[in-house]
């Protein structure tokens, strides 16, 4: 039986050299080509028709967000290839994204070598795979209750209307990961889905919104 192929997509080459040792390491796995930008990636992916594209989201040629934007397309063009997304962005929000957008698998490049194994071997299966922290994240999300009346306003949800109240209130993306125990990256990134949902980018625009869609009531009422 022919080992499962795969493409590298990763803009560092210290980073694309060792995880095809780690891949290489296993017989059913090999890696046939390696791509640095996103374009490269697709266009490697075309002419070497693999099993499994490995694609970091992060790449010189589009932003993590930018990489999700495209990749439906990225998926339709590298088919029948299956994605594979390994990446630091440890946003649930940002997983949830990637496997509805075409990915298969979703791994954390701090994760043990053994996670990114098995996420290829389970893609070229056809099955999907998501780092277990990450999955247990969206599920507690999925299981929380709505709340239609009380709902954020412009879509947002209620970890990024806390998140958009704290930097509202002077707090940096630091002390806010700090209060709410998530990293600093996770803040980041969900700072610009807030930014994207309300149309708002400096601190005064996002102090303004949080005020005019009563964000900070209680804070106004107990001062």
């Amino acid at each position: 039986m022919a080992p499962i192929a795969i493409v590298l997509a990763d803009d560092h080459e210290m980073v694309r050299t060792g995880l095809r040792h780690v891949l290489d390491a296993h017989e059913d796995l090999t890696v046939v080509a390696e791509a640095g930008t996103v374009a490269d990636a697709v266009a490697t992916a075309t002419a070497h028709r693999p099993d499994v594209l490995v694609l970091d989201l992060a790449m010189p040629d589009r932003s993590p967000g930018a990489t999700l934007d495209a990749l439906p397309d990225v998926a339709r063009r590298v088919a029948p290839a299956r994605i594979v997304i390994l990446t630091m962005q440890d946003d649930p929000e940002f997983a949830r994204r990637a496997l509805r957008s075409g990915a298969i698998g979703y791994v954390l490049k701090e994760a043990a070598p053994t996670e990114l194994v098995e996420a290829v071997r389970r893609a070229a299966a056809g099955k999907p795979y998501l780092s277990p922290g990450l999955g247990a994240q969206l599920a507690a999300d999925d299981a929380a209750p709505a709340e239609d009346e009380n709902a954020p306003p412009d879509g947002l949800t209620e970890r990024e209307a806390e998140i958009l109240r704290l930097i509202a209130l002077g707090h940096t993306n630091a002390e806010v990961g700090k209060l709410l125990h998530l990293s600093v990256r996770t803040i980041e990134a969900r700072r610009a889905h807030v930014q994207q949902k309300t149309g708002r980018t400096g601190r005064p625009e996002l102090v303004r919104y949080a005020l005019e869609r009563g964000l900070l009531d209680d804070v106004a009422a107990s001062g």
